[in-house]
């Protein structure tokens, strides 16, 4: 049997926002990716620095210098053909056998040459080439030496070892040139090939700098836009929740005022008029007592009870709210409040007006009422000082007021005030002004509240 389960939330009732998603952990995500690439295409570069260099000396270098053997190999052949030139020109009175010491040293050089050639030789050459120059130079070396053989025979010899340089030696050392210069030949082809492949490497390198450059910069821009998106979303979710902070306190605040005029009324129809009717009574029925009687004496002490009870509960009524806000206005409140204050506290309060009185409208005349009380409170309470200066200007353009104390000040003062200064903020603001909390040059606390006059300003004559 199936079993329906009730819904979460009737049809109708609009359900609770889910909880934003922290960006942190694509943030995070991102920034291991960006490092990621980061270290793989600086290893990549690396790799390719290193190819590169590897390429250049042992490819280009090398090449070089196998080149530098080869034209040395190529100098010692042309010198060799020089010889062999001057030992068949009939005009030389020297014998064949003379030119067996510059062949020695010939021979040596090319020797040294040709050991470190082999050592520097390119690995584009095939060992059959090396193997054929070093074997058609071996076998240059055996006809040199039957020439000078036959030459250190004697006269007889001289003419068949002209006939073995003309026919053998010059041929053997025109191959063996021709052999040097197609190497040579190789190894410059060799080098353009690597200076090619190396004008590729760059080009490569260079390219795949600029995609990882754009890469970043979109990986950067794309970081950068997600950051502007949350915060642009968490400022707007900060400034909605001011305003129903904003909302809520004002809402309290009005439900405050509305709660305390009501209990003010309440205190000062009901009970005053009980009272007041109590001390009617009690009046009339001390006048039927005998005169001197202990009754006579109890009805007027319970009289005086009851008229005194009246007072306290008009005098709670007015610090509730003060009726006179209502009748006579914010001027003439603060008028009859400051010196109860003084008489309550002590405290010596300097009282002044400026400027030109203008009408306060009846919402705005409550909010500055409860500023001035609620910062002669804090004088009271916190500030430790005898004296303080309430001053209310009324300006062309605006209302200002100030309170200001030389006492201890906000740092003397405990780390947590109450709520005073926020319900003073929100009043302000609930009136559209601005309100500024400072430190006086002698110390203590200033409070300096501004309110445009066209936010304050009563209504009721351009109404009339």
């Amino acid at each position: 049997m199936t079993r329906s389960v009730p819904a979460l939330y009737p049809r109708g009732v609009p359900r609770p926002p889910s909880p934003e998603r922290s960006p942190t952990l694509g943030l995070l995500l991102g920034l291991f990716v960006t490092l990621a690439a980061v270290v793989a295409y600086s290893a990549y570069i690396t790799w390719q620095v290193a190819g590169l260099r590897k390429l250049q000396a042992e490819l280009i270098d090398r090449n070089r210098k196998d080149s530098l053997q080869l034209l040395r190999i190529q100098n010692d052949l042309n010198l060799l053909a020089v010889a062999m030139r001057d030992m068949l020109d009939n005009d030389e009175p020297y014998p064949l056998t003379a030119w067996s010491a510059q062949f020695q040293r010939i021979r040596t050089d090319l020797d040294d040459a040709m050991r470190l050639e082999s050592t520097l030789a390119p690995a584009g050459r095939t060992s059959e080439q090396s193997a054929s120059l070093s074997t058609s130079l071996a076998q240059f070396w055996d006809a040199v030496d039957r020439v000078f053989a036959l030459a250190a025979d004697g006269k007889d010899k001289d003419k068949e070892a002209r006939e073995q340089i003309q026919l053998s030696l010059q041929a053997r050392q025109a191959a063996l040139s021709t052999t040097v210069a197609r190497l040579l030949v190789q190894n410059s082809e060799n080098e353009e090939q690597a200076a090619q492949r190396i004008v590729q490497i760059y080009d490569r390198v260079q390219r795949e700098v600029y995609l990882f450059l754009a890469a970043t910069l979109a990986a950067i821009l794309l970081t950068g836009f997600s950051m502007i998106r949350w915060n642009r979303r968490l400022f707007a979710h900060m400034a909605e929740l001011s305003d129903r902070r904003s909302e809520l306190a004002q809402k309290l605040i009005a439900t405050q005022e509305s709660t305390l005029r009501y209990i003010s009324r309440e205190l000062h129809d009901e009970f005053g008029q009980i009272l007041t009717a109590m001390g009617s009574m009690l009046g009339r029925a001390g006048t039927h007592a005998p005169e001197g009687s202990a009754l006579r004496t109890d009805l007027k002490e319970v009289q005086q009870i009851a008229q005194d009870t009246l007072d306290r509960v008009r005098s709670l009524s007015q610090a509730l709210h003060p009726v006179m806000l209502d009748e006579v206005g914010l001027e003439a409140t603060l008028d009859w409040y400051i010196p109860t204050v003084e008489r309550q506290t002590g405290i010596a309060i300097s009282y002044e007006k400026q400027g030109a009185p203008f009408a306060i409208d009846g919402s705005a005349s409550v909010q500055i009422y409860r500023i001035v009380q609620e910062a002669l409170n804090n004088v009271a309470r916190h500030s430790g000082t005898k004296q303080a200066w309430v001053r209310l200007r009324f300006l062309p353009a605006a209302l200002e007021l100030d309170v200001e104390d030389h006492g201890v000040g906000f740092s003397g003062r405990p780390a947590k005030l109450g709520i005073g200064l926020v319900a003073m903020r929100e009043r302000s603001e609930l009136m559209g002004g601005r309100i500024v909390f400072s430190t006086p040059a002698a110390g203590g606390t200033l409070l300096h509240l501004t309110v445009s006059r066209e936010r304050v300003e009563s209504r009721e004559k351009d109404q009339r």
